[in-house]
């Protein structure tokens, strides 16, 4: 990356950065979390990178909001981010930063310094899923801070404050947090068949075995689901979960070959036929937790 300077700053009440749907009459202790399929991106953003719109479509997780939008519409609230992942990813701790990125990072602060912040895939992506840079300079701390406080905590509190009024309605909240999953990692089984859904339990610590157990079989009706493999959970999983509170979480992985022409970003003729299967095993699901919790 060069010395370059990245100045620039972004003006959010031009944004919708997040949407909310069926937060009234809720009827299942269910939250659906859609943090990475949004597809804006600031314009003063797009101005200073160095790849298209097209390659930052890689980073994402394509309709996967339409793709749950029917089960929500059932009366199960769900929040989905506008914003594209690689202008902030909200499934990141807000210390997954890279201090590399920026000119003017302050000495003084706190970075996990972990696997996803090296490999440019923290809390702001420094390349494309397929390894393109997404910047020929630095950028300024105080903008990233900027994207934090206007993107990111406006998607957290948006989450918390469903999980706060499920539990307080229903005793129990489970959120789902749905993905998809690109088709080439997906062959990793013994047996070469390819993962279609991966559940992510945090190796079976994000929520009761009788759960899992549910959504398994629920799918593997018809698909091959794989528990924990390739991913197990990340951030939001993990920051929500507090058994102790009856507050759960479970990510769904779905692999895009099931419903879309990966090269080009299309739906396939497939698309509403997976939507019906995925949105009948999430109201199973939905119904599975209001005896549950009795």
């Amino acid at each position: 990356m060069s010395e370059k300077q990245l100045d620039f700053k972004v003006d959010y009440s031009k944004l919708e950065v997040i949407s909310e749907y069926n937060t009234q009459n809720q009827r299942y202790p269910l939250v659906l979390s859609v943090p990475h399929s949004g597809r804006v991106f600031p314009k003063e953003f797009l101005q200073n990178i160095c790849v298209s719109e097209e390659d930052l479509r890689s980073n994402e997780d394509p309709f996967v909001d339409e793709l749950v939008m029917d089960a929500s519409d059932l009366g199960i609230p769900m929040v989905k981010l506008n914003i594209g992942r690689g202008f902030i990813d909200v499934n990141r701790d807000a210390i997954e930063i890279d201090p590399a990125m920026f000119y003017n990072y302050p000495t003084n602060s706190m970075v996990s310094g972990n696997k996803r912040s090296r490999v440019g895939l923290g809390l702001f992506h420094r390349i494309t899923a397929e390894r393109k840079s997404i910047y020929d300079g630095l950028l300024n701390y105080n903008e990233a801070q900027s994207r934090i406080k206007n993107v990111y905590n406006v998607y957290h509190k948006s989450l918390q404050k469903m999980i706060d009024r499920t539990v307080k309605k229903f005793g129990i909240c489970l959120v789902l947090d749905c993905h998809s999953m690109p088709s080439k990692i997906c062959n990793i089984m013994e047996d070469n068949r390819q993962i279609e859904f991966c559940l992510g339990t945090l190796f079976e610590q994000s929520c009761p075995a009788e759960v899992i157990e549910f959504m398994n079989q629920y799918l593997g009706q018809k698909y091959n689901v794989s528990l924990d493999c390739p991913y197990s959970g990340a951030y939001i999983s993990f920051n929500y979960c507090q058994p102790r509170k009856n507050i759960y979480t479970l990510q769904m992985e779905i692999n895009r070959a099931l419903y879309e022409d990966e090269p080009v970003y299309k739906k396939t003729a497939n698309f509403q036929y997976v939507s019906a299967d995925i949105c009948d095993a999430i109201t199973g699901l939905a119904n599975f937790l209001l005896d549950f919790k009795k």
